[in-house]
C-alpha cells in the first residue's frame, strides 16, 4: 500500500524554475529543472538543502573575515579602519568601555554601557574569554576579542539561515538570500546584531509551530539585546484581530513581556542609572548617521537652513512610525485576503528603519530573513541589496573625511554621502511597495502558490476571517475562501 500522503516527502520549489531572475542565469549550469523532476521527493545525499546553506554562510563568512584583514593585521586605528572600510565596533569598545581592563556592562558599579542589557551582558562574557586582562585592552587582546565575537556571530549567522530554512515550507532555497548577501558578508561583524536577529527569526519559527510562549519568551530575549524583535509582534496583534484569535496573540505578548522583565527587572533594581543609560543615550542623541534626520540636516545645513534637534526628531520619528504602523494595520484588514505574517513583519520592521533616528550599516541584517520570507525573489533583492552596499562604502567615506581631515581625493563630500542614504531609503521603500503589492494581489506573491496560505502563521495560517474593515460589519468569511494549505506546505 503508498503511504499516506502526509508522510510522503515535501515536494520543494526549485529556484531555477520558480525564479525569473535566477531562470535566466542557469544555463551555464545545464539550464533550469525539468518540469518532470521532484525536488525533495529524490535523496540528495550528503548534499541536503540545509547543508548547501551552511557551506553557503560558512563562505560567505570567510568573505566577512577578508573584508576586515586589513584591520586584523594592521589595527583599528581612525582613520584607517574607515578609508580601508573594515571598521568594527568589537574592538572600539572593548578600548573604550574598559572590557579590556574587566568592565562588565551592568554588573561593574557605575559603569555605563549604552546598549541593552543583554547586549551588555554578551559583550561582557565574552571579554571574560580573552586571556591576559592584566595587560588591559592591548592591540593583541583587541584583536582576540574581534575573532572571538566573528567566531560566535558566525554561528548565530548559520542558525539564522537554517530557522529561516525551516520557516520557509516548500520554499527553502530562499534563506539563500539570506546566506549570501552581500550586505551580511559586509556588515555581520561590525556589531551583535545578529544575535538579535536569531532570537527574532527563532521567535517567528515557534510562533509558526504553534508554540506562542516560546515564540514569546524568544522575541522578549531578543528585544532585551536589540529593539527591533519586539515589532514583530504588531504583525501578530493584526492577524489576530482579523481572525479574532486572541489568545495565541496574548500568550505570545505575555511570555515576551515577561522574558523581557525578567533579563531588565535585576539591573534596574540593582543600578537604575546604569540601566536607564541606553534609554537616556537614545533619546538625547542628536540625529545619527545615515538616518533621514541626518540627510536632512546635511543639506539644510549646506544651503543655510534650519537643522532639526534630538527634541524635535524624538517626537516626529515616533509620530511617523506610529503613522506607518497605522497605514500597516488599515492594510491588513482591509486587504481582500489576509496578508502573511512575514509580510507585516517586514514593513514594520523597515518602516522603523526608515523612521528611526539612526541607520547604522548592520541594521541591514535585520531585514535579511524577513525579505526572505516576505518577499523572495531574487531580482527585487539585488536592487536592493546594490543600493545598501553603495551606502555601506559611502558611510566609511563620509565617516573618514569627519574624523581625518585626510586628502580631498580620500574623502566623500556630503552630497554624495546623502545620496548614498538616499539610495538605501528608496531601495527600502521599493521592496515595500513590491510586498504591498502581492498583499493587494496574492495571485502575484511567489509563496501563496499551490494551496499555501501562510508558512509563519502559525494559529492564523488558514484561518477564516472574522473581522475585515472594508465592510460595515463583521464578517464571517467561510475557511474555503482562503485555500488552506496541505500539511506537506506547512
Amino acid at each position: 500500500m503508498d503511504p499516506s500522503p502526509r508522510r510522503r516527502p515535501m515536494r520543494i520549489v526549485a529556484p531555477s524554475r520558480n525564479d525569473p531572475f535566477l531562470r535566466k542565469f542557469s544555463e551555464v549550469i545545464g539550464g533550469p529543472l525539468g518540469r518532470f523532476t521532484a525536488p525533495g521527493i529524490v535523496t540528495p545525499g550528503f548534499f541536503t538543502v540545509e547543508r548547501v546553506l551552511i557551506l553557503f554562510t560558512t563562505i560567505s563568512a570567510l568573505l566577512a573575515v577578508l573584508v576586515k584583514m586589513p584591520c586584523r593585521a594592521g589595527g583599528w586605528s581612525t582613520p584607517d579602519h574607515f578609508y580601508q572600510a573594515c571598521y568594527s565596533d568589537w574592538p572600539e569598545l572593548f578600548r573604550t568601555r574598559g572590557l579590556g581592563e574587566g568592565v562588565f556592562p551592568f554588573l561593574t558599579e557605575g559603569a555605563f554601557f549604552e546598549y541593552p542589557v543583554l547586549l551588555g551582558l554578551l559583550a561582557g562574557a565574552t571579554a571574560l574569554l580573552i586571556p591576559g586582562q592584566e595587560d588591559g585592552a592591548t592591540a593583541l587582546r583587541s584583536l582576540q576579542y574581534f575573532d572571538v565575537n566573528a567566531l560566535l556571530a558566525t554561528g548565530a549567522w548559520i542558525a539564522t539561515v537554517v530557522l529561516t530554512m525551516r520557516m520557509s515550507g516548500r520554499r527553502p532555497w530562499d534563506a539563500a538570500m539570506v546566506a549570501l548577501a552581500p550586505t551580511a558578508v559586509l556588515a555581520v561583524f561590525i556589531n551583535w546584531d545578529i544575535w538579535a536577529v536569531l532570537l527574532a527569526t527563532a521567535g517567528m519559527l515557534a510562533f509558526a509551530r504553534n508554540k506562542p510562549v516560546a515564540a514569546g519568551i524568544l522575541i522578549g530575549l531578543g528585544t532585551a539585546l536589540k529593539l527591533y524583535p519586539v515589532l514583530i509582534l504588531g504583525a501578530v496583534l493584526v492577524l489576530a484581530l482579523r481572525t479574532l484569535r486572541l489568545r495565541p496573540a496574548v500568550l505570545t505578548f505575555a511570555a515576551a513581556g515577561a522574558a523581557w522583565l525578567a533579563v531588565n527587572l535585576p539591573f534596574l533594581l540593582r543600578d537604575y542609572e546604569s540601566w536607564r543609560y541606553f534609554l537616556s543615550f537614545t533619546s538625547d542623541r542628536p540625529a545619527g548617521y545615515s538616518s533621514i534626520w541626518f540627510g536632512w540636516n546635511l543639506t539644510v545645513e549646506r544651503y543655510g537652513g534650519a537643522t532639526v534637534d534630538a527634541a524635535f526628531i524624538n517626537v516626529w520619528a515616533y509620530l511617523l512610525f506610529a503613522l506607518a504602523c497605522a497605514g500597516i494595520a488599515v492594510l491588513a484588514l482591509s486587504a481582500e485576503r489576509r496578508p502573511r505574517l512575514a509580510q507585516l513583519a517586514f514593513l514594520i520592521v523597515a518602516a522603523f528603519i526608515l523612521t528611526n533616528k539612526v541607520y547604522s550599516p548592520q541594521f541591514v541584517l535585520w531585514l535579511l530573513p524577513l525579505v526572505a520570507l516576505a518577499r523572495p525573489r531574487w531580482r527585487d533583492f539585488l536592487i536592493w541589496q546594490f543600493f545598501e552596499v553603495m551606502h555601506w562604502w559611502a558611510i566609511w567615506m563620509y565617516l573618514a573625511r569627519e574624523t581625518s581631515g585626510g586628502a580631498a581625493q580620500n574623502n566623500i563630500d556630503s552630497p554624495y554621502y546623502v545620496l548614498a542614504v538616499l539610495g538605501h531609503v528608496l531601495a527600502t521603500v521599493y521592496l515595500m511597495g513590491a510586498v504591498v503589492s502581492d498583499i493587494l494581489n496574492p495571485a502575484g506573491d511567489p509563496v501563496r502558490r499551490n494551496g499555501v496560505d501562510d508558512p509563519q502563521g502559525g494559529p492564523f495560517n488558514g484561518a477564516p476571517d472574522r473581522w475585515v474593515l472594508r465592510r460595515a460589519k463583521t464578517v464571517q468569511v467561510p475557511l474555503e475562501a482562503h485555500a488552506a494549505p496541505s500539511k506537506e506546505a506547512q
